[in-house]
């Protein structure tokens, strides 16, 4: 008899595919969700499952059958979680689906106003053995949003002021959800996933200066600057207001503060900057 599966959204992403590849060193079998072309995305051993949020709910059944649990994140373009995150929800719960583990936001208990939140009221509205990780700023922004302008100028282009950060590998994320997942205690429970120190980007530019070799340096540009120069390269107006909240969290020092749940929940510290900086090199190397 085949061992149930965990179902993961997102499988093909930076979070999604971190949680598939611990599971899978632990033994677990993965179902992960994909639309057609991205199946070679998938971390090795990883079963591809059809998938998509706009599917009826038979189709989402046939989707999570053979899966006992249930890796939930939010697709960044969907901001209706009520019409596409929530028949996933009502299907899991059909199914008996034993755990939901939601990826959510830092203070989202605060803010009313983010989709994680109305998501998060939704799981315990509706009875479900949910578990929120509620990870800090993830590293992985400095080699995915901020990257491009690393690379071509030598800047850290982020409206944070003179804020602190406690940033976060998204891979420890993978590390904590395959530990909840398969140890006891985790239903019900919400979890602030922070790194163990508070930084600033004075010294994220001093880290990458001198892991990369070259001066790194950070220019502080206002909100209406930043903003101006994600209009200029397409961005629409909802990414624009996701931006402008996420910043002013930022630069309120509520992401400021450190801590030590992802040692305490997988018996391992929290990856170093320094370490993220060294494995992601790649993505800031100057094209020659």
């Amino acid at each position: 008899m085949t061992a149930p599966a965990v179902f993961v959204t997102g499988a093909t992403g930076t979070v999604g595919a971190s949680v598939a590849q611990h599971l899978l060193e632990l033994g677990v079998p993965v179902l992960g969700g994909v639309r057609g072309t991205d199946v070679a995305r998938l971390p090795q051993g990883t079963q591809a499952r059809r998938f998509d949020f706009d599917s009826t709910p038979a189709a989402l059944e046939a989707a999570l059958d053979g899966a006992d649990r249930l890796f939930l994140m939010r697709p960044p373009p969907i901001a209706d979680v009520q019409r596409y995150l929530f028949p996933l929800i009502d299907a899991a719960l059909r199914l008996r689906i034993r755990q939901i583990v939601f990826l959510s936001l830092q203070g989202v208990q605060f803010n009313r106003a983010t989709p994680h939140h109305a998501v998060e009221v939704y799981l315990r509205r509706a009875g479900a053995p949910f578990t929120f990780l509620r990870p800090n700023f993830f590293m992985q922004n400095l080699a995915t949003n901020y990257a491009d302008r690393i690379r071509s100028s030598n800047e850290i282009f982020v409206p944070a002021g003179r804020s602190r950060t406690a940033f976060v590998d998204a891979r420890d994320i993978g590390r904590v959800a395959a530990t909840v997942f398969t140890s006891d205690g985790h239903v019900g429970r919400a979890y602030t996933l922070s790194g163990e120190r508070s930084l600033g980007y004075e010294h994220v530019a001093r880290a990458m200066s001198r892991v990369l070799g070259r001066p790194i340096r950070y220019s502080r540009p206002s909100e209406s600057e930043y903003l101006d120069d994600l209009a200029l390269h397409g961005a629409d107006e909802e990414y624009l207001s996701v931006q402008k909240m996420i910043h002013r969290v930022v630069r309120s020092n509520l992401s400021a503060l450190p801590n030590r749940t992802i040692r305490r929940l997988t018996g391992a510290p929290a990856t170093s900057l320094e370490t993220f900086i060294g494995d992601y090199r790649e993505a800031w190397q100057v094209a020659r």
